[in-house]
């Protein structure tokens, strides 16, 4: 099965539900919503599952990419697409594995932009927001995109973010948060 992503370009997925892409209208509203954003942006891709997010943000001018999915048969096709939107200039990387396990992996790298699609039945809203507030992940004045299920799903007070944004998007909702940390000057 192909996707087709920013550029008309076609992108590889798996068969079935396994890794359920973003919708390209999602896709459209959260890349209009970051537009003039994503260029030179080190961006974080939670959950990757067809690494569609992630394959849009490197056509779309991100310096660099790096997802995270539990599936060897998707990070196998994320990293077949990945090479295949990339420029040389651009550096990209998928991790495979635990996502709490591998975010730990990142701890003293921040990203500007993340975005965050787990199976949302899945338990791991809260402990991977955890993580990512806890190993200071997101820029100062970056943001997340959580995408859930519009009904069933309360966004978590997160220390140092702020809900900026909601969106919902037939059934799928996105909560955006920004890291409003201040950074004292000493």
């Amino acid at each position: 099965m192909t996707l087709r992503i920013y550029g008309n370009r076609q992108i590889k997925t798996l068969p079935g539900q396994a890794t359920r892409p973003t919708s390209a209208r999602v896709r459209e509203a959260v890349f209009n919503i970051w537009q003039g954003e994503i260029v030179d942006c080190r961006w974080l891709d939670v959950c990757t599952g067809s690494g569609s997010m992630g394959a849009e943000a490197l056509c779309r001018g991100a310096s660099l990419v790096v997802g995270i999915e539990k599936s060897s048969r998707a990070c196998a096709i994320i990293q077949q697409n990945w090479q295949q939107v990339s420029r040389s200039e651009q550096k990209w990387q998928v991790l495979r594995g635990d996502v709490i396990h591998q975010l730990k992996k990142l701890s003293g790298k921040q990203f500007e932009k993340i975005y965050f699609d787990p199976p949302y039945a899945s338990g791991l809203y809260e402990p991977v927001l955890a993580a990512i507030a806890d190993d200071n992940l997101l820029a100062v004045n970056g943001e997340i995109a959580v995408e859930h299920n519009p009904q069933g799903w309360k966004p978590p007070i997160i220390s140092n973010w702020k809900i900026c944004r909601q969106k919902v998007y037939g059934n799928t909702a996105l909560t955006f948060y920004t890291n409003v940390k201040f950074n004292a000057i000493l």
